[in-house]
């Protein structure tokens, strides 16, 4: 008697799970793609001015900082918002709601302090902060949100941020604030022994980078001068918010700070 052979179904199916089978096994052998790390950007206007568009002719500088980096390794998420403060980001939620999408390898770059000098429990605002980078507080009755809130220091609250930052495995890097256009005798005005000192204090201490915008624009606004300045960045009726062009020079300084920072693993992104 002859061997009977399979049938065709059979052999067919047979084929077509050997197929299943060695497509599952490449699957699982094939690199992953190489995740690309995302830089947050976290600020006040002065970082990001309306939705990102602009708010009439006022710019951010974060609008303009992908400009120097290859956008294809790293992406670029810019969430400031105007009119908060380094205390206002965190209670707001705005602070949660980049942390929780934080993977490691990330950067998160923070500008705060143009808001940080208010009121602690004014009934328009309530964003201010306690002027210093230590460990003071004080319990306040937020009419806002009409409840007690315990108010920290400017640098505590970096502090918590770079912590965070810290914790999630990215890499925390803290910008003084970019100067007004504010003058006295042919020199912009800076924030050396304020707002600058203790961000310089909190990144210290928080074990972040630390950029001095600050003094770095200041420095270019005193070469270029008042009457350059007053007309080519900013507008005579805002003193705080630049305009595209004054934008565009404060990205351009961020994108220097971070090139000249040793060790900065940001540097690498950088546009050649």
């Amino acid at each position: 008697m002859k061997p009977s052979k399979p049938n065709l179904p059979f052999r067919a199916s047979l084929g077509y799970g050997l197929l299943l089978v060695a497509l599952l096994l490449a699957g699982f052998t094939r690199p992953l793609a190489k995740r690309k790390p995302t830089l947050f950007l976290i600020g006040d206007s002065t970082v990001k001015n309306g939705k990102g568009k602009g708010d009439g002719s006022l710019w951010g500088w974060g609008n303009f900082l992908p400009a120097h980096f290859d956008t294809t390794r790293i992406h670029i998420e810019n969430a400031a918002l105007g009119g908060t403060s380094s205390r206002t980001f965190q209670t707001k939620g705005l602070w949660e709601a980049v942390r929780t999408k934080i993977q490691p390898g990330d950067f998160v770059i923070m500008q705060f302090g143009h808001n940080d000098d208010g009121p602690l429990a004014d009934t328009a605002r309530a964003r201010g902060t306690i002027k210093s980078n230590g460990d003071e507080s004080q319990k306040v009755y937020n009419p806002l949100t009409k409840q007690q809130e315990m108010v920290h220091s400017y640098g505590w609250y970096l502090r918590h941020v770079i912590a965070e930052t810290k914790a999630k495995g990215a890499t925390p890097v803290v910008c003084s604030l970019i100067p007004r256009n504010s003058w006295k005798g042919g020199k912009v005005n800076r924030a050396t022994a304020t707002y600058t000192q203790w961000a310089a204090e909190a990144a210290k201490q928080g074990g972040a980078y630390f950029i001095d915008l600050n003094r770095l624009v200041a420095d270019k606004y005193d070469r270029e001068g008042e009457a350059k300045v007053g007309t080519v960045y900013f507008t005579p009726k805002d003193h705080t918010h630049t305009i595209e062009a004054g934008a565009q020079l404060n990205a351009a300084t961020v994108a220097e700070g971070i090139r000249a920072t040793k060790g900065l693993a940001l540097r690498k992104y950088l546009k050649k």
